[in-house]
This record gives structure tokens, C-alpha cells and sequence, in this order.
């Protein structure tokens, strides 16, 4: 029996009939593009989040780089971004025509350091990207201290958050705005790319509107450059549906976190480390081994799929080969992506498939740990 990493499959058949009545409601509507849909969506996930707006874009990736856009950075501007991340935060920062400044993690939660920022700020710096890595708030208290001193914008890169909270609070609310990302294997996924900008600016909610729409207000008048990068009808209404199930899907991922936290031998694998100021929701579950490799291989033998998020820091990818003629190098999240796995997470698990992932990772890293004594005493 294989366990799979992420099953969309029959988490979205759980809900199949309310998918398909939300489906026909925008079907017989025929309004596809920014009608009640998209209207009622951003209202839910503003009320979510703890927000007072929130605007549909077309991705992730939109999401973040209207931001900055709307904030009006751009070239010859720094900004601050974590060296351990999904290529995607430094691309919006590219995208603007700025560069990113990376920082290095903290070893024990993989986000960024804040100890790290505040010497890496510049008279370019205007921004710092906060990501709430694998699902779990970054230190939002000491990032916000930093940014405030210095006059710099804080924005959440919560791709993979919907639903964790600092200290009591959602992320979404926490920065000046913050990013989301509704791709289908996220927390809360529709059934294609979409994404979504949070924010309680409304001079910065405006702006990003305005730029999802050609720069348009009122059509046929353009008052800036802008994109077409909306959130369709038919993803708000999926999105409404599902933001409904989150928080219980969400439970049951923290339920499988408990399991793999309490059953897994921290001997032979780094665990994932919590603050008491975090509650994660566990978008990924990653562990950290210096067999990796080794590991994801004889797991998947046992039928247990795992994945690598991610495998190359985005420092060391050919698209941002100035790094390397910079010679600039970033130790610890070069060893991070060395040595992440990532192991089955989501609604589709049960306790007994929690279980069985957990005594087969201790079983087979007790017999690596035990290969690797061998050679060396050999």
C-alpha cells in the first residue's frame, strides 16, 4: 500500500457535491471575470485573515510582486528576502527591478533570522519579505521592530499559512499587506492557480486593484501600466467552499504534526522545532537528515511517498547566476536544502498512515545511522 505525500483527489471528493453547486451557480451567473464571486470571496477571506481588504489576483507570484509594485519599489531599490525559500519570494522581488538581499534562516524554525537584518539594511533597502516557511510564522514582533526603525515596509509571503497565527494573530494581518497563494496543493488550493493580497492600507489595496486590471478603473481608461492578473469566478467559488472546510483540514494536519513529533526519533532525525509563540498549520512537514537522499529512496521502496522542498537555493540557480560571480554563498540554507525531506501531510491521512510513516522513518534511519557507525569504525 502506497502512502501518498498529498492526495487532492479525495480531499476535494469530500466535498464534491458543494464543488459542483458552486460551479453551477457561476455557470448559469455567466459572469466569469470580477463578478459577486470574486466580490463575496475577498470580503470572506478578509473577515479570515483579521483584514479589512483583500483582492484576487491571478497567482502566488502576482500576489507579492503587485505588492511591491504598488508600494513603489523598483530598480536600483534593495529588499530584504530569506536565502531558504521557494524561488518564487525572490522573483517578485526581481520582477520590480530591485534586488534581493537574502538572509539566512534560523537553523531551528528554517525562517528568516531576524538577528541578520538589520546589518544587511542600506540607504536601497525599502522592503523586508517575512515568509512563514512550510506553514510557520515567521518572528514577526523583532522583523516589524527592525522595519520600523528603518522606515521599510513589511510584507508576508503567506503562500503556505492560510490559517497559522503569531501570538494569537492571523497571519495576513500582521505586516503592512501579505501574499497567499491558492494553488491547488496549498492549505486552502482552488482547482488552478489563484492568489490573493491582504491588507488593512487602503491606498495600498486600491493600487494593487487597479493594477490587476490593465490599470484600469473604468474600462477603456488606463491611469497606470498595469497587468491582467485577476482571480476568476470559478476559482472565488471554489475558494468559498473550501475556505469553510479549512480550519477543520487544518486540524487534521496538525493532528498528523502531533503524531510525527511525538513518534519520531529525534536520534537519528532533526525534527521541526516550534516557538511557543507559533501555531503552525503544517503545509509541509519537513525533517532534516544528512542521508536524505538515501532516506527518500528506501522510504519509497516502502511505499511512502516523500518529497525534496526544496532541493536548490535560489542563490545557487542559474537565475541568479550573479550570485555566483559575486562569489556570494550561503551556508546554512545550502545545507538546508541538502538535507530537507518532506513527509506525507494533508487531510487525506489517517493516525494509523501517521504511524506507519513514523516507525518506518525511525526504522530505516536506525538502520542508516547504523550502516554509517559501521563504515566509520571499518
Amino acid at each position: 500500500m502506497m502512502i501518498p505525500f498529498l492526495d487532492l483527489s479525495s480531499t476535494n471528493y469530500c466535498i464534491r457535491d458543494e464543488l459542483f453547486l458552486a460551479f453551477d451557480r457561476v455557470l448559469s451567473s455567466g459572469q466569469f471575470i470580477v463578478g459577486p464571486e470574486l466580490s463575496r470571496f475577498e470580503s470572506e477571506f478578509a473577515e479570515y485573515c483579521q483584514v479589512k481588504y483583500c483582492v484576487g489576483v491571478g497567482n502566488g507570484l502576482d500576489s507579492l510582486t503587485l505588492i511591491l509594485r504598488a508600494y513603489g519599489i523598483e530598480q536600483g531599490d534593495e529588499v530584504i528576502v530569506p536565502s531558504n525559500t521557494f524561488i518564487a519570494t525572490w522573483l517578485a522581488v526581481s520582477h520590480t527591478g530591485a534586488t534581493p538581499v537574502p538572509v539566512e534562516p534560523d537553523t531551528r524554525t528554517f525562517n528568516i533570522d531576524p538577528k541578520k537584518i538589520e546589518s544587511l539594511i542600506t540607504p536601497k533597502t525599502k522592503a523586508i519579505v517575512a515568509v512563514h516557511l512550510y506553514g510557520q510564522p515567521a518572528a514577526m514582533d523583532e522583523i516589524i521592530t527592525i522595519a520600523r526603525k528603518h522606515s521599510l515596509w513589511v510584507v508576508e509571503d503567506a503562500a503556505q499559512a492560510h490559517g497559522a497565527r503569531y501570538k494569537g494573530k492571523p497571519v495576513g494581518s500582521l505586516g503592512n499587506a501579505a501574499a497567499f497563494s491558492f494553488y491547488p496543493g496549498k492549505n486552502l488550493g482552488a482547482l488552478g492557480d489563484a492568489g490573493a493580497v491582504t491588507t488593512s492600507d487602503f491606498a495600498l489595496a486600491e493600487k494593487v486593484r487597479l493594477l490587476t486590471n490593465y490599470g484600469s478603473k473604468v474600462k477603456y481608461h488606463y491611469v497606470t501600466k498595469g497587468f491582467n492578473t485577476r482571480l476568476d469566478e470559478i476559482h472565488a467559488a471554489f475558494l468559498r467552499v473550501k475556505l469553510q472546510h479549512l480550519d477543520n483540514w487544518n486540524r487534521i494536519r496538525s493532528n498528523i504534526a502531533e503524531i510525527y513529533l511525538n513518534h519520531l526519533s529525534a536520534n537519528e532525525l532533526k525534527l521541526p522545532y516550534v516557538p511557543n509563540w507559533a501555531d503552525p498549520v503544517w503545509h509541509l512537514f519537513v525533517i532534516r537528515s544528512p542521508q536524505r537522499d538515501k532516506l527518500m529512496e528506501a522510504l519509497t521502496s516502502r511505499g511512502i511517498q516523500t518529497m525534496i522542498h526544496y532541493p536548490i537555493a535560489p542563490h545557487c540557480q542559474p537565475a541568479y547566476i550573479e550570485f555566483a560571480h559575486k562569489n556570494q554563498t550561503f551556508p546554512i540554507a545550502e545545507a538546508i536544502h541538502r538535507e530537507v525531506l518532506s513527509l506525507p501531510m494533508g487531510p487525506h491521512l489517517t493516525t494509523k498512515d501517521a504511524m506507519l510513516v513514523s516507525e518506518t522513518c525511525n526504522e530505516v534511519a536506525r538502520l542508516l545511522s547504523n550502516t554509517i557507525r559501521f563504515l566509520t569504525f571499518y
